[in-house]
């Protein structure tokens, strides 16, 4: 460990930290539907989109409306990525002729971007056309994306309002946070890795010759819009099969740390907004606080971890940090910090290979995801999540000082503790029920490449990042078999909508209600207390359900490397 590794990641904390506000600002705008400066040359594009589909966006929704239209639209959203992969082969901008995927891959991909997972089993610049990559997966980053938002600011309404019926309009949501938030900052943010030497290009390949004389061909294509929206909205699905990692996708310290920023710009931003549309920003506050908390925490046990290196190597005479699996343009402390902010956030691209971190420094992007993705978490997806968690511990609090839970002036009651605990719940039980079955079954024992302790990791890190709708890999798991796509599938529409689903009923159900004041006898939910009882929460919580799995898996596997075996 260095200064320098400690001085990124506390600059990188203190750069959140001073992000949150005006990206709250902005966000709070749209979530409100008020008039941004962007409104003078968006507005006729979304007041012509409005007539062109026959929608009014003041026609306010219920919140079964809004979730009934939002899971048509994701559906009709899957099947047209899974025509467009399956025909690839004679849809334009395919000057290489690649074929179509097959069924099971088509499905796995469409599902996955769909749920803003973007869980790959291919390499992207062997399998897929231009057209795919732009038609077919670049629209679901931002929609996929947008939808997150809009159920957030759908949730936001349902603690804000008082005794009404509805939660806003999933098409007005969803079309602003495109058109006046991800569109704009995709734009500036592709011109400046464009500048950084990221490629763009509808051009399929170019042939070079290399010092030595070896001739090589070089995959090209719209990298830089891709690589935008893929960090801006948590997506994390590669151009290129090395992500993250890869020079033509994150060529620079700049662009690195810019991309790490990018992944938590949103996510940091709607802890403000939320504050702001309860009435207190503190609400917002305490919660960045506690993902912050939650963070710093991982980032600081990865990169330790990352520094120390293998004991094992160390007898043997190399020393020094684990650099396996890492850019050295990069080295260990910003490639520590990475692996952390991508499994904070849903984002799940990679700038190192987790499957070479260290058993503890990969324990931790695993347990990141198997939190609930609330630390920081996808854009919407982390703060709704987070809410989730903080109606639980406000129960509990309600409990402990024994009088009705409360929180942002809304009484919680039976109906919205029982809806959080199933959204909990989905996490737990697909991630270990998925991964029980693939380690008693042939088809799922023939996918890890390696045996004991890591090759369970491998399994368990695929379900929970598909679940999680994380979509980073920990290599050395075979997924691509009509096995892993098909059960992938599942967890991650499961992951998805089993989530959003309850998330909205508890959004109509706190709409409906009054407004409880605050009294002397209330817990208090913006103070040290607050934060330190949802950070315990989530722990608990994580901490019950997953300590017997990660025993099996990463402890037993560090435990074996300190007594100097490695499988």
């Amino acid at each position: 460990m260095t200064p320098q590794g400690w001085t990124l990641i506390l600059v990188f904390t203190a750069l959140v930290l001073a992000l949150a506000r005006p990206m709250g600002i902005w966000l709070f705008a749209l979530y409100e539907g008020r008039s941004t400066p962007l409104h003078r040359v968006l507005g006729p594009v979304e007041r012509g989109f409005y007539r062109l589909a026959g929608i009014n966006p003041e026609d306010e929704q219920s919140w079964r409306a809004y979730a009934l239209h939002m899971l048509l639209f994701q559906l009709v959203l899957a099947l047209f990525t899974y025509a467009v992969l399956r025909l690839q082969a004679v849809l334009p901008l395919n000057p290489r002729e690649l074929p179509g995927l097959g069924s099971d891959g088509a499905l796995n991909t469409a599902v996955s971007f769909t749920t803003n997972t973007n869980w790959q089993w291919y390499s992207g610049e062997v399998a897929l056309s231009n057209f795919s990559q732009m038609f077919g997966l670049t629209i679901h980053n931002f929609l996929s994306a947008a939808t997150g938002i809009a159920i957030a600011f759908a949730l936001f309404r349902g603690f804000a309002r008082r005794e009404v019926g509805t939660i806003g309009n999933f098409w007005a949501d969803c079309t602003r946070v495109t058109l006046y938030l991800l569109l704009p900052i995709c734009i500036v943010y592709t011109l400046f890795l464009v500048a950084s030497g990221v490629p763009q290009t509808l051009a399929s390949s170019v042939d070079a010759t290399t010092l030595e004389g070896v001739k090589q061909t070089i995959i090209m294509g719209p990298i830089a819009s891709q690589e935008a929206i893929k960090m801006l909205g948590t997506n994390g699905g590669g151009f290129l099969n090395a992500n993250s990692a890869h020079p033509f996708e994150n060529p620079t310290a700049l662009t690195n740390l810019v991309q790490m920023l990018s992944i938590f710009a949103i996510g940091s931003g709607l802890t403000w907004c939320f504050g702001k549309a309860v009435g207190n920003t503190r609400q917002g506050w305490a919660i960045l606080a506690a993902m912050m908390v939650l963070f710093l925490a991982g980032a600081g046990v990865t990169y330790w971890q990352e520094a120390v290196g293998n004991p094992v190597l160390h007898n043997l005479g190399v020393a020094g940090g684990n650099m396996e699996g890492k850019e050295v343009r990069f080295g260990i402390a910003a490639s520590a910090l990475f692996s952390v902010v991508t499994t904070a956030a849903s984002c799940g691209a990679v700038n190192a290979m987790h499957d070479s971190f260290t058993a503890l420094g990969g324990m931790i992007p695993l347990f990141n995801i198997q939190l609930g993705e609330v630390v920081v978490g996808g854009v919407g997806a982390g703060i709704y999540g987070f809410l989730l968690f903080a109606l639980l511990a406000v129960f509990i609090a309600g409990l402990m000082v024994g009088r009705t839970p409360e929180y942002v002036g809304k009484k919680i009651e039976a109906k919205e503790v029982k809806l959080a605990v199933l959204a909990i719940a989905v996490l737990p039980l697909c991630i270990l029920g998925f991964t029980a079955v693939s380690a008693v079954l042939p088809a799922g024992l023939a996918g890890p490449l390696n045996k004991g302790p890591h090759g369970f990791t491998e399994m368990i890190y695929a379900f929970s990042s598909g679940t999680g709708n994380n979509g980073s890999a920990f290599a050395g798991l075979t997924a691509g078999t009509p096995f892993y796509n098909g059960l992938l599938s599942v967890a991650m529409w499961i992951g998805r909508f089993f989530m959003i689903v309850p998330a909205l009923a508890i959004a109509g159900s706190l709409a409906a209600k009054k407004y409880t004041p605050e009294t002397a006898g209330s817990f208090p939910t913006t103070g040290p207390l607050w934060v330190g009882l949802l950070i315990g929460i989530i722990l608990i919580v994580g901490g019950l359900t997953f300590l017997p799995s990660l025993a099996l898996g990463p402890i037993a596997d560090h435990l074996a490397m300190t007594s100097g075996q490695l499988f």
